[in-house]
């Protein structure tokens, strides 16, 4: 059960003489709350120091709770009155009351200065100045002594171990458009009734907080630190609390804000100031300095009703009020006489005046509202700006728009059409009118629909582990909890609490157990368990509820029944089960309502049901509703109508009598002021053969007459008597006094004052309603009325007298009981608890009462005393029901607010009982009881009607049978008319009669005629824009339904069997699905020939350049070139050709190499294989699910399948029609068949004897549904039966148009001539009597006897007809078992179909899920793509520009090692020409090295940060301190004079190789330059590389995170899997369980798979520990065949060195000298030089001789030409312009060959420019041939690959 918690608002701080004040005063008793009139008294006079005052309230209610305990009711808030009640001839009561007050207020007076005394000395000598503080608090403890004796009373009266606790709140006031406050993370706020429910979401338990002043609750609002809440209460004079949350403490209290009740309230954003608006009469604005309870400012809100009062988000000193018709915008303004409330009224100019419930501040000032309509409307000062709607001028929302939101850049509306838009703030602010419409099309950005009939009316924000959430407040019954963030994680919208959505009509409790039912008009009934504090079931119907009760144990002694009434005059009989009993009845029953199952639906009114109500012995069941009728059934298993009877007003409650009465009666209260009583009608005695309705009921009426008129006029004249004896005996004592005095007695001389008048006799003009009664004895009741006559309690009897007309009845109660406060507060709800000693009161303004009863009986004595708990809301929350539970432990009441309240009425002996309720398990035999039939239809007919038109129809079919009568007479008439027309016809010419003597008047006929036809005319006339319509209609309907129907159902039935099969009802396929499907078909057939068609592009391209190479016209002599370029070409690409293949065997050899973490791909394969098809299954739930690349799905592939799964289903349901059409068609001829069959048989048998005869074989028949097409066919017969259908259902009017329509029809046919029939009826004894003669004959051929051949004949015919019979038998029946044994295999065929399409539908339904899933996620997924796409194509083509400078640097670093080679050789040489001993080695090495010193330094330099050249820089040290040593010994020479003694050809060479070491050293540093310049731009792409990797690492976490969350969106949805009993393996304890959830499935061929794997895995496993070990032994003799093979490649290598180094005096490349050849290239460029030359000249020649040819053609037509314009001059001078025109085109002639002349000069220009360019590369080459020839030596050195 969940903890409740009650408010203890004792923990109050106050001081420590307080808390002793505390502690004495609950040593003492109880005391009454705040509402107590004595104790209001008191306090009133605390008005006028706010902060005393408030100390005086606090510690007053601090008081008053921490004394709960002590006295009954208090904890909920009650307040005990006794000594308030008395009769209405007596008021001692209230005398005595006045005087103990005034005794009370005499007596603190004298003991305050008593008590300050002893106060002072025991808290010390400060305390002297705050005397009449304490003095106020004193007075409450002394007040404490004197109430003691009235709370020790209210024990004893409210049973003596009995405490009244509020238990929990079930309801929530939706009518308040905002009353849903989140206050932290855990708990909700909301109002109910007249307290505050704290509900905790986590728990479920509810804490209370209830008005102080017992007027109720208008509002609450939070602080923004959440650490404070105002709640504005209602009432007169109500304060406004400002409570400390959590601890619930009141911490300041303000006064004064208004007069009546706060509606809103709200807190500026800094939380200093508190706005407050106030309802009806003054509507005030205040601004509160609420922490010195201080008013700042206030100024009346408007005039009309205020909805909303705001601070301004940005500045404080600004307001906005909205409300009915009007929006205000506020400033406070510093004006000469002070600070002001300044308010502008918004101004609607064009714009329709509007209620303004939801508005917000936007950040430029700006403020933007909704409205009715649901547009938005932009307001800037007090005018509006912009009225913004969405595209196509569509509304925001569908009806008012609520709430408006600013969330950072977005504008969120909430509308009542249960839509939450979000719009792009900016473009709102930057909004204008663009045309006089004023309105601005705005598009929203995002939209979320919370569910369908939700209508949002307020939402709130709060956090959920630092999530912000949203609940929303649903004015349809619901709370909902929203996430709004619209991202891939958004959760979709949960509804955490149902409730009723209006006021709760009707309420009743189990009479066995902790249940209580309640219905609404929300269309709902609902079930609830008050002792677990849950709702256990809950049924949705298609009207409101408005009555309802729970049958009686005598009814059903489980108490499992409820009867229901709604407001269409429905009764529902409802059977209350346990929930889990209907998981068994689903297969029977289907039913989506949990703990509630319909047994019985009837309708016996035509109005809203208003009372319900079950007879003392349960055998009647009574109904009253608005249609002033009272229905009776008789209960049985079903319930059986047994009559009505009419009231003379609405129903307003029914009674039956109590057991303790003998005779069982029914008192029936009309809302009018009419009670009647009826006795308990019995079934047999009604007859309910016409009507329901009971015409000899005995029936007592009572129609109350006002009489509290009279009352007070008693009252009045008591009071003037009193009054009167007061004074007299004033005057006595006066008078006494004075004798005693010896004072002479004056009498006071003048008149006596006159007395006022009485006040007249009041009667009103219409009755007071009737609002509740209960019987006191037999005839005798009690009532409690409204309007004038409210305020008392009548006794009333039924007279025995009987009166015809109850309307002029005036009958008045004998015994009046007065009711305290009930004037204006009229009893509602009167209710007994179950032992009859309390009676429970429901009043107007939402209070409950409880008055003790003694004797179980109502007195005047009994209801002097009460006990009084303001329970609803005071305004909107009339107490509709109180109900008090069968043992009477809990009392429960529920209100127009929507709100129901649960009681504990414990014993002190039974407070710590364990309760459970028990919900009625499934009745037994249920499941054969077929699905009852609900009444949906709120216009369908009650059962007075159905039993109307029954007696309706019976009338009519009477008169049609008189009618058939009639018409049988008529025909007999007409059968006479012919026979005497046949004997006229009979007798000779000159007597018979024409036929013109028959007719009495011709013109009679015409004009009948003539009237006919105009009749006819002038309906076709008013029915052809009907038939034209009907037309249209028809049309449209069957483009609709049948052109767009492929294939409808038709059902082939077997001929002998039962069997049938039915086609599918198949609509043609959108031409979109085939489309799809063939572009589907054309991507595979494109992807197809892709594949082929570089392959075809390369077989044209090869056959165009042959077909080049054989146009080219060649010489000889660049023939003879060619052949000498190819052959030397030949000889090179021979060497080539060696080389290469050598160095494919070697790169063969290097790849087949295998690296140190080589793999085998067969090995690689085989185990990407077993991770496939190893038989892990991998959970799409599990958390490191990653969805493969393979099975990833989107929007199109998703629809693509879904396509292709259409189409195919489409076509199997297609194919199965065409075979099932087959077969009908089969069965036509089949039946055609066996027809000629059976007619032949009918002819064998025709010349056999009777007793021979076989029965014939029934003809099969077409069944109407084999060929439904025929429905649709229309002809006469069906029309004219179609006619009298409608005949019949005419009215009684047209009775009379057919006796006229009759006799003319008679006329008709009397005048024409008779038909074949008839005239072959009138000559019966002509045809009877040549039909005698021919059978005469025939006897007569007969009576010869045959002859033996005759015989002999007669017999083989008879065999052969036998045989024929025989046979013609058997071949039906072989046509019928034919027939039926394939409609058989057909059927059999499709029921596997069917299994298939089941399947394929469940497929389809759960992919098109996955499609609207996909389609939700689609646009994040693509944006998540393309960022992972375009960081994967950057990064790739940053890899490759990576691999590409990382080959450059790896080609520098071989050029740089080649020129280090060379440079070394070169030094090699230069040592070796010096040979030994030279001395002049140093002069030559200086000479060699002098030029390069500089360059060196600088080279040093410049690499002297590169790692890669730490050698070469070692190197070139050593060669520098070489030279420095070397250098100052000669550190002046001239290298230009070989010295003395010097070789000369020494000194030559030194100068040779100095120039080839300068070029050495310049391509060197020009190499390292470059290789550094690369090695930056590599350094620089290498951190872009790292940093696109990184984000591409990010990127693809992002989208495999989403495609996760995708899947588990994908994993939510159910898919249905249907399994047979013996295919479930999953068994726990050898039974199945319940829940399969934890159960996987799979194909029979993997499971027996995977258990064939085991042994084989266990063999594998064997066989690869073999091979390893043998490929363990294998790798050891390979890693020594390796080592030996490396010491014999590095011999061979030194050998080979060696070798070379002999012969060539160094290493060198044999590739380069082998493939050595001349300048191929050069003579190529030449020979193609010389080609093109040749080619164009051809090409010119061509041209020249076209452009002769054409200018000869030119010369022709010129010539032409010009003989034709001299004929045209000479014939026709006019035509002037066409010379004109034709000197123009004789000018013109040339253009076209100048175009052509000028390209070919263009393109000749080409061709020249194009050989300049040639022969400068002939020159550049030839250059470099000479340089390279000018070089010595004959070096060939590595060719180093083309830069770039």
């Amino acid at each position: 059960m969940p903890k409740r918690e009650v408010v203890n608002r004792s923990q109050l701080v106050v001081p420590r003489w307080g808390v002793l004040l505390l502690l004495c005063v609950s040593g003492f008793g109880a005391l009454s709350c705040a509402r107590h009139g004595r104790l209001r008294q008191v306090t009133a006079g605390y008005g006028r120091n706010a902060t005393r005052s408030s100390l005086a309230v606090c510690m007053l209610v601090a008081v008053s709770q921490a004394l709960d305990r002590a006295a009954p009711g208090c904890a909920t808030g009650g307040s005990f009155k006794p000594d308030k009640v008395q009769a209405a001839s007596s008021t001692q009561g209230l005398d005595k009351a006045k005087k103990k007050l005034h005794q009370l207020e005499r007596s603190r007076r004298k003991k305050q200065s008593k008590w300050n005394q002893r106060l002072k000395a025991l808290l010390g000598a400060s305390i002297s100045k705050k005397t009449n503080i304490y003095g106020d608090y004193i007075f409450l403890f002394v007040l404490t002594f004197e109430m003691q004796k009235v709370i020790w009373k209210s024990k004893t009266i409210v049973s003596r171990h009995q405490k009244v606790l509020r238990r929990y709140s079930f309801g929530y006031n939706f009518t308040r458009s905002v009353n849903l406050l989140p206050i932290d993370n855990q708990t909700l706020m909301y109002i109910a009734g007249n307290h505050i429910v704290l509900l905790d979401l986590q728990t479920q338990s509810q804490r209370y907080l209830r008005s102080s002043g017992g007027g109720g609750i208008g509002f609450i609002t939070a602080h923004p630190t959440k650490q404070y809440f105002a709640v504005g209460e209602k009432g007169k004079k109500p304060n406004l609390i400002i409570y400390d949350y959590p601890s619930l403490r009141p911490y300041r209290i303000l006064r004064g804000g208004t007069e009546e009740a706060y509606v809103f309230g709200d807190f500026s954003n800094a939380g200093t100031l508190l706005a407050s608006v106030g309802s009806s009469p003054d509507y005030m604005l205040t601004i509160w300095d609420w922490k010195q309870e201080k008013i700042v400012l206030r100024s009346k809100a408007f005039s009309q009703d205020v909805y909303r009062v705001s601070f301004s988000t940005y500045n404080e000193e600004q307001l906005i009020t909205s409300g009915s018709g009007h929006i205000r915008f506020w400033k406070m303004a510093l004006t000469f006489t002070g600070l002001k409330l300044q308010g502008a009224l918004g101004r609607f100019g064009r714009t329709a005046v509007t209620d303004i419930v939801g508005y917000v501040e936007l950040p430029d000032g700006k403020v933007i509202s909704g409205s009715e309509w649901g547009n938005l409307l932009l307001w800037e000062g007090d005018l509006i700006k912009a009225e913004l709607c969405r595209a196509g001028q569509k509304p925001c929302h569908n009806g008012p728009v609520s709430q408006l939101v600013v969330e950072e850049t977005e504008l969120v509306t909430i509308g009542k059409d249960g839509f939450i838009r979000l719009w792009d703030l900016k473009l709102i602010e930057a909004a204008d009118s663009v045309d006089d419409t004023g309105l601005l099309e705005v598009k929203p950005m995002k939209e979320l629909e919370v569910g369908k009939n939700v209508s949002l009316s307020f939402m709130a924000k709060a956090y959920d582990n630092r999530e912000p959430v949203w609940y929303a407040q649903d004015t349809s019954g619901k709370i909902w909890k929203l996430d709004l963030s619209f991202q891939n994680t958004t959760q979709e919208a949960v509804c955490l609490y149902t409730f009723h959505s209006g006021r709760i009509e009707a309420m009743s409790v189990s009479p066995m157990t902790y249940l209580m039912a309640t219905t609404a008009l929300d269309r709902t009934v609902r079930l609830y368990d008050f002792i677990s504090d849950r709702q256990v079931g809950e049924m949705k119907f298609t009207q409101g509820g408005t009555a309802l009760t729970w049958a009686p144990t005598v009814v059903n002694p489980e108490g499992s029944i409820i009867a229901v009434g709604f407001e269409d005059g429905v009764v529902r009989i409802l059977e209350v089960c346990d929930p889990r009993g209907l998981s068994v009845l689903a297969a029977y029953i289907k039913t989506e309502n949990e703990g509630i199952n319909l047994i019985q639906a009837f309708k016996p009114h035509t109005a809203a049901v208003t009372a319900l109500a079950y007879e003392q012995h349960g055998h009647v069941l009574a109904t009253g509703s608005e249609d002033k009728t009272v229905f009776f059934f008789d209960v049985e298993d079903e319930y059986e109508p047994i009559g009505f009877i009419y009231v003379p007003g609405p129903v307003q409650a029914l009674q039956w009598s109590p057991p303790s009465q003998v005779k069982s009666t029914l008192l029936i209260l009309c809302e009018n002021g009419f009670a009647l009583q009826v006795p308990a009608p019995c079934p047999e005695e009604q007859d309910t053969s016409s009507t329901y309705q009971i015409k000899n009921l005995p029936t007592q009426y009572f129609r109350f007459s006002s009489i509290k008129s009279r009352i007070k006029l008693e009252e009045e004249i008591a009071l003037r008597e009193k009054k009167k004896q007061e004074e007299e005996k004033a005057k006595l004592e006066r008078i006494k006094q004075q004798l005693e005095m010896g004072m002479e007695i004056k009498e006071k001389s003048g008149e006596k004052p006159k007395e006022e008048p009485l006040p007249p006799l009041y009667m009103p003009e219409e009755p007071s309603p009737i609002l509740c009664g209960f019987y006191s004895s037999p005839g005798k009741f009690w009532l409690s009325l409204g309007g004038y006559d409210s305020g008392f309690l009548y006794h009333c009897e039924f007279s025995n007298g009987h009166q015809d007309d109850p309307e002029n009845r005036k009958d008045e109660p004998f015994e009046v009981i007065p009711i305290e406060d009930t004037d204006d507060n009229p009893i509602h709800q009167i209710s007994f608890s179950t032992s009859r000693q309390l009676m429970f009161c429901g009043m107007q303004n939402g209070a409950l009462r409880v008055y003790p009863l003694q004797d179980k009986d109502v007195s005047v004595n009994t209801l002097k005393e009460y006990w009084s708990l303001n329970v609803h809301d005071n305004d909107h929350g009339q107490i509709r029901g109180i109900c008090p539970s069968f043992d009477d432990r809990f009392l429960i009441t529920c209100g127009e607010d929507g709100n129901i309240f649960t009681f504990n009425m414990l014993s002190s002996e039974d407070v710590h009982k364990e309760l459970k309720a028990r919900i009625p398990s499934l009745r037994s035999g249920l499941k054969n009881v077929k699905r009852t039939e609900d009444i949906k239809n709120p216009d369908a007919y009650n059962i007075e009607q159905v039993k109307q038109k029954e007696e309706y129809e019976r009338i009519m079919k009477e008169a049609e049978e008189k009618k058939t009568k009639k018409r049988q007479e008529l025909l007999a008439l007409r059968k006479e008319f012919l026979f005497l027309l046949q004997k006229n016809q009979e007798l000779p010419k000159h007597m018979q009669l024409q036929r013109e003597e028959y007719q009495m008047d011709p013109r009679i006929f015409e004009e009948l005629t003539r009237q006919t036809a105009q009749r006819i005319q002038l309906v076709q006339k008013e029915l052809a824009w009907e038939h034209e319509k009907s037309l249209v209609g028809l049309q449209k309907l069957q483009n609709q339904f049948r052109d767009s129907l492929e294939f409808d159902t038709v059902v082939v039935h077997a001929i002998q069997s039962k069997h049938e099969i039915s086609t599918y009802r198949l609509l043609a396929l959108p031409e979109k699905c085939y489309q799809d499907k063939q572009m589907g078909e054309k991507a595979e057939e494109e992807i197809v020939t892709e594949t082929t068609h570089p392959r075809i592009v390369e077989e044209e391209a090869a056959e165009t350049l042959e077909t080049l190479e054989v146009q080219k016209p060649t010489t000889s002599y660049i023939e003879s070139k060619y052949e000498q370029i190819k052959r030397s070409i030949e000889r090179s690409n021979e060497v080539k050709a060696k080389i290469m293949k050598r160095k494919a065997e070697w790169d063969e050899l290097y790849k087949s190499k295998p690296s140190d973490d080589y793999e085998d791909p067969k090995d690689a394969e085989e185990i990407k294989a077993a991770q496939e098809n190893m038989g892990f299954y991998r959970l799409k739930t599990a958390t490191n699910y990653r969805v493969p690349e393979h099975k990833h799905m989107n929007v199109e592939k998703k629809t693509m399948q879904l396509t292709s799964l259409e189409v195919l289903i489409h076509e199997r349901k297609a194919d199965m029609n065409k075979e099932i059409m087959s077969l009908r068609d089969l069965k036509v001829s089949t039946i055609e068949e066996i027809k000629c069959l059976v007619r032949d048989l009918e002819s064998a048998q025709a010349a056999l004897d009777l007793s021979e005869r076989l029965p014939l074989p029934p003809i099969p028949q077409l069944h109407p549904d084999e060929f439904p097409e025929k429905r649709f066919e229309c002809d006469s017969d069906i029309l004219l039966k179609f006619k009298g259908e409608q005949e019949a259902k005419a009215k009684l009017q047209e009775h009379l148009e057919g006796s006229s329509s009759s006799s003319r029809a008679f006329g008709h046919e009397f005048l024409r001539a008779p038909s074949k029939e008839e005239a072959a009826g009138a000559y019966p004894l002509k045809t009877a009597s040549s039909q005698g003669t021919g059978q005469q004959k025939l006897f007569e051929i007969e009576k010869s006897e045959p002859t033996e051949m005759e015989l002999e004949m007669l017999k083989r015919e008879k065999i052969k007809n036998l045989y024929l019979q025989e046979t013609l038998i058997k071949k039906i029946h072989a046509l019928v078992i034919s027939f039926d044994a394939e409609l058989c295999i057909l059927r059999h065929k499709k029921l596997k179909l069917d299994v298939q399409m089941k399947s394929a539908d469940l497929r389809h339904i759960t992919w098109y899920e996955e499609l609207l899933i996909l389609k939700h996620l689609e646009k994040h997924e693509n944006f998540l793509q393309g960022r992972v796409h375009t960081l994967t194509t950057e990064q790739e083509a940053t890899q490759s520009e990576l691999n590409n400078y990382l080959a450059q640097l790896e080609d520098r670093k071989r050029e740089i090692a080649k020129l280090q080679a060379c440079e070394r050789s070169l030094y090699a040489t230069f040592q070796m020409s010096l040979g030994e001993n030279n001395e002049f080695a140093s002069f030559l090495t200086e000479v060699l090295e002098k030029k390069t010193k500089g360059m060196e330094k600088k080279e040093a330099g410049r690499e002297a940060g590169e790692e890669e050249e730490n050698e070469e820089k070692d190197e070139e040290s050593t060669l520098g301190t070489d030279e420095e040593k070397s250098g100052p010994e000669n550190e002046v020479f001239d290298d230009s004079v070989c010295p003395k003694n010097c070789d000369e050809a020494l000194f030559r060479n030194t100068i040779q190789l100095r120039q080839k070491l300068l070029d050495i050293k310049e391509a060197l540093a020009e190499e390292k330059k470059v290789a550094a310049n690369l090695r930056k731009k590599y350094n620089a792409l290498a951190k872009k590389a790292k940093e696109v990797e990184t984000s591409l690492e990010t990127a693809e976490k992002e989208l495999e995170t989403f495609l996760w969350e995708k899947q588990q969106r994908m994993n939510e949805l159910y898919v249905a899997v249907p399994l047979k009993l013996h295919q479930v393996e999953y068994l726990v304890d050898g039974e199945m369980p319940s829940d399969l959830s934890q159960a996987l499935v799979f194909s029979n061929q993997t499971l027996e798979y995977l258990q064939k794997r085991i042994p084989e895995l266990r063999d594998e496993k064997r066989m690869q520990r073999e091979i390893y070990k043998r490929a363990q032994k294998h790798y050891k003799q390979l890693v020594q065949d390796k080592k030996e093979m490396e010491i014999k490649i590095q011999e061979l290598e030194m050998k080979c060195n060696d070798l070379m180094v002999k012969k060539f005096g160094q290493l060198v490349d044999f590739e380069a000298v082998q493939t050595h050849s001349g300048s191929i290239r050069m003579e190529e460029l030449q020979l193609q030089i010389m080609e093109k030359e040749y080619r164009h000249s051809q090409e010119l020649r061509k041209w020249e001789e076209r452009i002769l040819a054409l200018r000869q053609q030119l010369m022709k037509l010129t010539k032409e030409n010009t003989t034709k314009l001299q004929q045209l001059n000479q014939f026709c001078l006019e035509k002037q312009q066409f010379e004109t025109k034709m000197a123009s085109l004789k000018n013109d002639l040339g253009i076209e060959f100048q175009a052509t002349r000028t390209t070919d000069v263009k393109e000749k220009a080409k061709l020249k420019s194009r050989l300049k360019r040639l022969t400068c590369d002939t020159a550049l080459l030839r250059e470099e041939i000479h340089f390279l020839r000018r070089k010595d030596g004959c070096l060939f050195l590595q060719p180093s690959p083309p830069q770039d």
